[in-house]
Order: structure tokens, then sequence, then C-alpha cells
């Protein structure tokens, strides 16, 4: 399902919009064994705004982050690439997505794809540097 998309102008991302969003999604969590609910929300490359929250499983192992909730609210709602990320807590607060979720947000990312952290704003790049992805693939069958 996709939320209304918060302002990108000349200035940037309106973070505070796309942390409402994250924010928002909160209240679809299921997370009754953690009670640890997380929320997470992302602007796509043609304006479009997707979200996700954490879907947990008596079998640990099972369980959905809310990284893996908004991709596949990406997906569904007919692909695209992230341009900007945030993740937030059951307080609202940022997170830092695991290196899981940062390889998983890779695949799906806009080169340069912005991301709100708990030390400010920074790239995919900073966050999950020499990441191997759909990009490495590409270089590698354009050299054979």
């Amino acid at each position: 399902m996709t939320a209304e998309a918060p302002e990108i102008s000349g200035d940037g991302i309106d973070w505070d919009a796309l942390r409402a969003v994250a924010t928002g999604a909160l209240t679809h969590s299921y997370s009754p064994y953690s009670r640890f609910p997380v929320g997470a929300a992302a602007i796509v490359d043609d304006g479009r705004v997707v979200r996700g929250a954490n879907i947990e499983n008596a079998s640990y192992g099972v369980t959905l982050c809310a990284e893996c909730a908004l991709v596949a609210d990406l997906v569904m709602g007919g692909g695209g690439k992230l341009v900007a990320f945030s993740c937030v807590d059951g307080n609202g607060a940022v997170l830092m997505p695991c290196g899981r979720c940062r390889q998983l947000l890779f695949e799906h990312s806009a080169p340069g794809m912005l991301l709100e952290t708990v030390s400010g704003i920074r790239t995919i790049d900073e966050v999950l540097p020499d990441a191997f992805g759909p990009r490495t693939l590409d270089d590698f069958a354009h050299q054979s």
C-alpha cells in the first residue's frame, strides 16, 4: 500500500514527513515476541512512497523485517528504485537498518540513495561500501 508522498524540492527530502510515514507504518507492525515495532518508509524514483512494518513469527527465522515489507510494497506497486529511506522504532526514533536489510535496500536503490541514519543522512554506498548487487552483475555481463 503506498502512502502520500512527502515533498521533494530543490532543497532535498522532507525527512520529517518521510519519518512521519514510517511512524504511521508502525500501526501495522506485528511484533508480539520482541515487542519492538519497526516502521519504514521510502520515496521511489517516480515520486511514490512505499512503507513497511515488521511482521514477526513464532519461528523467529521466518520473521519479516520492516525493510522486507517495504520492498514487497515497492515491487507489488510497480517497482522502481528507492531514492530516500527512513526507518523508526516504536517511539519514532530513527533506526539504522541491519546489514541484511542494507543489502536488501541496495538491491532496489537508485545510485546515491539517501538514508536517514542515527548519525545523519548517508548514501547507500556509505552504509554498505563495496556492495555486491545488480550493478555488479551488469558490469560482469558487459565484460564477457
